[in-house]
């Protein structure tokens, strides 16, 4: 597995594909408040769409169900 990233790190990650937040979860299905939350730090990804953004972003380690 590989090491998960902090949100600061995540960001720079999407900087790097040329993406914003909001074509990132766009293109995953995700609410962009929610993503944007997520990376703030405001919402932790327990649960959820947070949860599944968390993975989706690799700040958390955890299977997205499809």
């Amino acid at each position: 597995m590989h090491a998960t990233r902090t949100p600061a790190q995540a960001k720079a990650w999407l900087a790097a594909q040329g993406k914003s937040v909001k074509e990132f979860a766009n293109e995953n299905g995700l609410d962009p408040a929610t993503t944007y939350q997520v990376l703030a730090g405001t919402k932790k990804g327990r649960r959820g769409e947070a949860h599944r953004a968390a993975v989706l972003l690799g700040i958390k380690e955890g299977v997205v169900a499809q």
